[in-house]
């Protein structure tokens, strides 16, 4: 099977900014329409998804273990952590919002970790792999990731409109913790080039 062709191995560099096709036969060093500078990849695409990748899985770990926010009650305060708190909304029967939670707060960070990692080495060991599903698979990821931050908002949210009754809501260590992961996830997406998926594939 041949490898499919690309506007690389065609004699094309695409601009990263304004979408130009350029001939690399003239070896420009900026872009004729834009006049940005021109690359076949992104330079060091890997190396700081690589970066950024590994910062959000060691930031994950204390946004899960420690508590996301307090409830203060009349003086006595509850905290809870992610899980916990969708816990205690499932139980006080506030089934779709703990729902929201899981899916915003755990279940779409995870996936995008672990979706992130497994994009890294296949283009790190060049697998023979269907580079059309996977682009659409870092599409996905890039589209969803940014709505991993409604739990933040919505503590965001309680803090400043929950402080009546003797009731006060406090963020928690892990909300800072759980943003930066958001963030981070969202820079390694944007970092990461999916034309390498791409390279030296065959028509599967």
């Amino acid at each position: 099977m041949q490898a499919k062709a690309n506007a690389l191995t065609q004699g094309f560099i695409r601009c990263h900014d304004c979408g130009n096709l350029v001939k690399t036969v003239d070896q420009p060093s900026t872009c004729p329409r834009c006049d940005s500078h021109l690359h076949a990849r992104h330079p060091h695409s890997l190396q700081r998804t690589t970066a950024l990748l590994f910062s959000s899985f060691f930031l994950y770990i204390p946004a899960n273990i420690f508590p996301i926010m307090t409830v203060n009650q009349f003086g006595a305060g509850d905290a809870h952590t992610i899980a916990g708190g969708i816990v205690e909304l499932i139980d006080s029967g506030m089934i779709p919002i703990g729902l929201l939670v899981l899916v915003a707060s755990i279940l779409v960070p995870s996936s995008k970790l672990i979706g992130i990692g497994l994009l890294l080495l296949c283009a790190h060991f060049r697998w023979q792999i269907n580079a059309r599903r996977w682009t659409v698979m870092y599409r996905v990821i890039a589209f969803v990731g940014r709505w991993s931050m409604l739990d933040i908002f919505m503590i965001s949210i309680l803090v400043d409109l929950v402080d009546f009754g003797g009731i006060q809501i406090i963020a928690g260590p892990a909300a800072t913790a759980f943003a930066a992961v958001v963030i981070l996830t969202m820079f390694a997406a944007e970092n990461f080039d999916p034309r390498l998926l791409w390279d030296n594939q065959k028509n599967l």
